[in-house]
């Protein structure tokens, strides 16, 4: 499901609310996980999962084409780890 899918399903299942204002709800939501991830906090959903930031330690990389070692920078990362409703609901029988 791409983000135009999910803003499409959400103004189907919301005839009386605007596509405009379902876009900028959407595009809200996005922004803020992404604001506080970027300040190093931990976004939380209780249910689906938690969105957290982890750092990757500089290492020591190979360039596939020409075999040469290559220094790879420390770098933060996004993380998630699903919620134990949405694991169970994804493991349902």
């Amino acid at each position: 499901m791409t983000k135009s899918d999910l803003i499409q399903r959400l103004a189907d299942l919301n005839p009386h609310l605007y596509l405009r204002d379902i876009e900028k709800i959407v595009n809200t939501i996005f922004d803020e996980i992404t604001n506080a991830l970027s300040e190093g906090d931990r976004v939380e959903l209780r249910g689906f999962g938690a969105f957290s930031v982890k750092e990757r330690a500089a290492r020591m990389g190979r360039n596939p084409r020409t075999g040469d070692s290559v220094k790879v920078e420390a770098k933060n990362m996004p993380f998630f780890k699903t919620g134990k409703a949405l694991r169970e609901r994804l493991n349902e029988d």
